[in-house]
């Protein structure tokens, strides 16, 4: 069975400035702003919402196929997918043009200044879910607008059952539009933000939202997270994380475990559960794809939090 992950693939640029913004940006002058902060701390990480999702998926020992557009520089992420053993088969080279990529600046109080370039995620709309085998089950992710749109359609169109996961992409898109990805769903998640966003854009209530899909989960970070399906409304609790380090793919490493219980047929307090342990235990470490456990341990870790036992 695979999943088929429709997002970006990004590299996260990540610039530690050791004083704080507001010492060095004054409000009187925000309209002449120039200003140059060195960084002498830099790391890159690998990211992208699809490339996080599918690094959570083969922890799990799932079959998660990436579906992206990238540019001249992914050379080094190729790398890195080839040794995690992740297909490249529908990831699509997009001449003259970059990978996306995050540059953050982040100061002494984790403010952080961003700018962000899609590059090649701006071509999305080349890949087509049609040319995708034995997938019984999607996601489409944060990437182009184009893409998102086209590959919603499709899944829809192919009888695949998948989850719309808007994220920062929400505001690209109008109220028929976002109805029409929920009503296209089967599933949808968003945080609590989202969630908030979702209702002023489109005009309808939580309540509403959820009845025209198989389930609508909303993430809250520590107070855990809420799925209503089957007409219910199930409260997911989160593990308490060991160390509160980053928060940077918390949500895409939520989403792979949304995805492995769908796929293993099970309940919602069960998927809600193994999804919250995830963003816990990635969390407790820097970039979206550095925390490693095995499925020994991820099965204990779920015992102890949860008193019951499953199977991975």
């Amino acid at each position: 069975m695979h999943t088929l992950i429709c997002g970006s693939l990004a590299y996260d640029i990540i610039m530690v400035f050791n004083d704080q913004f507001k010492k060095h940006i004054l409000p009187e002058q925000i309209h002449i702003l120039n200003v140059s902060f060195l960084v002498p701390e830099m790391r890159r990480e690998f990211g992208g919402c699809a490339g996080n999702i599918a690094y959570n998926l083969k922890l799990l020992e799932g079959n998660p196929l990436i579906m992206a557009t990238v540019g001249d520089d992914f050379g080094p992420y190729t790398s890195r997918l080839e040794k995690l053993g992740l297909s490249q088969q529908y990831i699509r080279h997009v001449p003259d043009s970059f990978t996306g990529q995050a540059f953050i600046t982040t100061d002494l109080d984790d403010n952080q200044i961003t700018a962000f370039h899609p590059g090649a995620m701006s071509f999305s709309e080349q890949n087509h879910v049609f040319d995708a085998k034995d997938v019984t089950l999607g996601i489409v992710s944060p990437d182009g607008r184009a893409g998102m749109l086209q590959h919603a359609q499709e899944f829809h169109a192919a009888g695949i059952p998948f989850v719309f996961d808007p994220g920062q992409g929400m505001p690209m898109f109008s109220s028929d539009e976002l109805l029409n990805f929920v009503k296209q769903a089967d599933y949808v998640t968003v945080n609590d933000y989202e969630a908030k966003l979702l209702q002023e854009k489109t005009g309808k209530k939580i309540e509403e939202l959820s009845k025209l899909t198989q389930a609508f989960i909303i993430t809250l970070g520590a107070q855990g997270s809420l799925i209503y399906a089957d007409g219910k409304e199930v409260r997911i609790p989160t593990p308490m994380a060991e160390t509160l380090l980053d928060p940077t793919g918390c949500g895409d490493a939520y989403r792979a475990g949304l995805l492995h219980g769908i796929q293993q047929g099970w309940d919602w307090d069960t998927t809600g559960r193994l999804a919250s342990l995830l963003g816990s235990l990635k969390i407790a470490s820097r970039g979206g794809q550095n925390h490693n456990p095995t499925r020994d341990e991820l099965s204990t870790l779920f015992h102890k939090y949860f008193g019951y036992s499953i199977s991975l």
